[in-house]
């Protein structure tokens, strides 16, 4: 009788063809479990400095595209470890950091986003956060509300345990630390899409993307995943109408594009009713600008709209931009108008493949322990990690990491965002576990 195994497993896989007997096959299952174990010892063994580093990075925070100091402590720290090879300055202020492991196998590529947001943190702790900087040209107070300091910090303490292990490691490990996650959709592209545009998947060639992303959420060192969509895309629309200007107490003199806009933003809220497929996934369009004229007798010559689209399904996002798009031409055009329609792509659909997402479950299920890994159902927010996956497979999870005992946390971007330093641990562990579980599947089942 063979061992059992799971059917997607390299292991059976093997069997089945009849190319491996069962002693190598424990042979071959006690190696990758030793690998396991030593990998997890480690992380657990990193938890001191994995706080040390997030406490420095939180007292220092930096807003996209900013991250020079804090680029510059993440280098710092990566040239004490053995083995990597360091990039800097890819994206304005990301690093790349390639540990090329001691025995053939596939590349993996981690990733943590480093910037902070222009928000006043509210909290009373001795490392908080009193640094400004500059946005939309004024100072603001900048706080890491959104956890990308603990990103950041468990991504280093992966790379330190891998980095330790080099000799045994079953493939290339390549650390990706992205600026400006937050950077939003507009005409700058925010750190994803910049640093694949730069080439930071290639040289050597990733084949899977893994990230996490820490929650305010209950209870703390908590897995949440999902196999499938699990993001939604964030998108900006603008609409400007042009027309023409005049006395208000002579309307028929002018061409004012106040009622066209006015018509556009009823328009646009029948697209998901009537044109979005709801079953391929949920999709929201909002508009939260409209904006014209100075006084109230005089009639404006432009209007502008603005407002996001947010969708689950890549086919919806598209049908949402393409009736945007046509609305507010054709009813600007009934009105004599010239309009103005752009849409910004700032944040893809991210799907954290199922299958891939399959393959490492075992591994966060090992990292958190029993009982505290759950499929979560998807979320409407947006993260730019989508973009790593256009053309191979990510996975992505959420970290609990909520600092009360018997409640949820405050949400992420909020001036009390708070997070227990307890689930960092958890978060290194799922790292590298994970790297392993998916080192150890076959490459016949990965492609």
């Amino acid at each position: 009788m063979k061992p059992p195994c799971r059917p997607s497993s390299r292991l059976c896989l093997l069997l089945g063809a009849g190319l491996l007997s069962a002693a190598a096959w424990a042979q071959s299952a006690g190696a990758a479990d030793a690998l396991r174990v030593q990998a997890l010892s480690l992380a657990d063994a990193t938890e001191s400095q994995v706080i040390a580093w997030r406490r420095h990075i939180h007292q220092h925070p930096e807003l996209s595209y900013q991250e020079v100091q804090t680029a510059a402590y993440v280098a710092a720290a990566l040239r004490k470890m053995p083995g990597l090879e360091i990039q800097t300055g890819i994206a304005q202020t990301g690093i790349k950091a390639v540990l090329r492991g001691g025995k053939p196998g596939p590349v993996v590529a981690l990733r943590a986003d480093m910037d902070a947001l222009p928000v006043q943190e509210r909290n009373d702790l001795p490392f908080r956060s009193q640094a400004t900087g500059l946005w939309q040209g004024k100072e603001v107070p900048v706080f890491h509300a959104c956890g990308h300091d603990t990103h950041v910090a468990m991504l280093l303490g992966a790379a330190q345990v891998l980095s330790q292990m080099q000799a045994e490691l079953p493939g290339t490990v390549v650390f990706l630390f992205q600026p400006a996650e937050e950077q939003g959709p507009g005409p700058v592209l925010s750190g994803a899409p910049a640093m694949v545009q730069a080439g930071v998947l290639d040289n050597p060639k990733v084949e899977v993307v893994m990230g996490q992303h820490v929650t305010g959420g209950f209870p703390s060192g908590q897995i949440n995943y999902r196999r499938g969509g699990l993001m939604a895309s964030g998108d900006m629309f603008k609409i400007k109408l042009t027309g023409k200007g005049g006395h208000g107490s002579s309307p028929w003199s002018a061409n004012d594009p106040t009622l066209a806009a006015a018509e556009i933003v009823l328009a646009l809220q029948n697209i998901v009713s009537h044109r979005i497929e709801p079953l391929d996934g949920p999709t929201v369009v909002t508009v939260g600008q409209l904006q014209s004229g100075n006084r109230p007798n005089i009639l404006p010559e432009t209007a502008e709209i603005a407002g996001t689209v947010r969708s689950l399904s890549k086919k919806n996002q598209k049908i949402a931009h393409d009736n945007i798009r046509l609305r507010a031409t054709k009813i600007a055009e009934s009105h004599g108008l010239a309009a103005e329609v752009s849409i910004d792509t700032g944040y893809e659909v991210l799907v954290s493949d199922p299958a891939t997402t399959q393959r490492v479950l075992g591994a966060l299920e090992e990292a958190a322990g029993a009982n505290r890994v759950a499929e979560m159902p998807p979320t409407m927010g947006s993260e730019d990690f989508g973009s790593f996956g256009k053309d191979i497979p990510v996975v992505f999870w959420f970290l609990n990491a909520s600092p009360y005992a018997d409640r949820r946390g405050a949400p992420n971007h909020s001036p009390e965002f708070m997070v227990d330093e307890k689930a960092l641990r958890v978060g290194v562990r799922a790292l590298v576990s994970s790297t392993l579980a998916y080192m150890g599947s076959p490459a016949v089942a990965r492609r």
